[in-house]
């Protein structure tokens, strides 16, 4: 786990090159095809060195859900443990991670009436005029997100408008918590370190092609108004691409949300239980961490040859 840039992917890498770990991808845009540059998904002699998992699954298109994530998680999971190795879920997504741990409520399924009516209501009076409905009505699910997270918002309030309950109070039942024993491990910089990194970062990604890559998702009929063409890079290009910003005011954009997620990511990871920090480019202490968790649990022969 870990903010943006922090060096996650590089880690599980080095770590899965040494021990009988296969990557299981934690991050919601790298479940997507065709959007490769701007969720820094794995290349493909990364991908070819060690088993990964979970990415190129779906379309731009399609709204993919914690839920079927973990349904999907844990059926690759499964697999893993069955030819004798680790899973090594490995990404940005703190959701993703949380319904793997803790398990999945029970909500129902929500018909797409209800949630365009959200949407409309938003296009009215604006996602934090919601915001404080939904802090009215749901105050503990309102508080872990910000008044223009509006996929979360329209979450929150949809589940409430068509099930007169709370989406905290589904979260709160018919989970199933992970029973395998699990090392969690977060890998930070300091904020004067991490910035500038996500910086250099996305202009290596516009280096790379990044536009051209939203210009085609765009050719391909894949509407701003998806979720996943609101991931950080591709919602500030398309103002610059639909509605004429100067592409260096969108780049700059971009930076500063990608930052801005940084800090989110961080605050979720605080409150995390039993979680090892790591610092970037401490390679001893993560390997130490492994190479005890997998020998504790019967890997033995992974062990010897740290």
């Amino acid at each position: 786990m870990g903010p943006t840039a922090a060096g996650k992917s590089g880690l599980a890498l080095r770590l899965a090159a040494r021990f009988p770990l296969e990557i299981v991808n934690a991050d919601s845009v790298q479940v997507y095809r065709g959007m490769d540059i701007g969720s820094a998904k794995p290349s493909l002699s990364e991908r070819q060195q060690v088993p990964h998992h979970l990415i190129d699954i779906t379309q731009p298109d399609d709204p993919f859900s914690a839920g079927r994530f973990h349904q999907l998680a844990m059926d690759i999971m499964a697999q893993i443990h069955g030819r004798g190795h680790v899973p090594l879920l490995v990404g940005g997504t703190g959701l993703y991670f949380r319904v793997v741990e803790k398990g999945i409520a029970a909500i129902p399924e929500i018909d797409e009436s209800w949630r365009e009516a959200v949407r409309q209501r938003a296009r009215e009076v604006g996602w934090p005029f919601l915001h404080q409905q939904l802090m009215a009505v749901d105050p503990v699910w309102a508080a872990t997100i910000t008044p223009m997270d509006g996929q979360r918002i329209l979450r929150g309030l949809s589940v409430w408008q068509a099930t007169g309950r709370t989406l905290s109070y589904w979260q709160g039942i018919g989970q199933t918590p992970l029973v395998n024993p699990l090392l969690k491990l977060a890998v930070n910089r300091p904020r004067e370190q991490l910035y500038p990194l996500i910086d250099q970062r996305f202009d290596h990604m516009m280096e790379a092609g990044l536009l051209a890559e939203v210009n085609a998702l765009l050719a391909q009929g894949y509407h701003r108004e998806l979720p996943a063409m609101k991931a950080v890079g591709y919602r500030q290009l398309l103002f610059h691409l639909l509605d004429g910003l100067p592409l260096q005011q969108a780049v700059e954009l971009a930076k500063q949300e990608s930052r801005r997620y940084a800090k989110r990511q961080l605050t979720w990871l605080r409150r995390e239980e039993n979680l090892h920090w790591l610092t970037a480019g401490d390679e001893q202490t993560p390997f130490a961490l492994v190479h005890h968790f997998l020998q504790e649990f019967g890997f033995s022969s992974c062990a010897e040859s740290v």
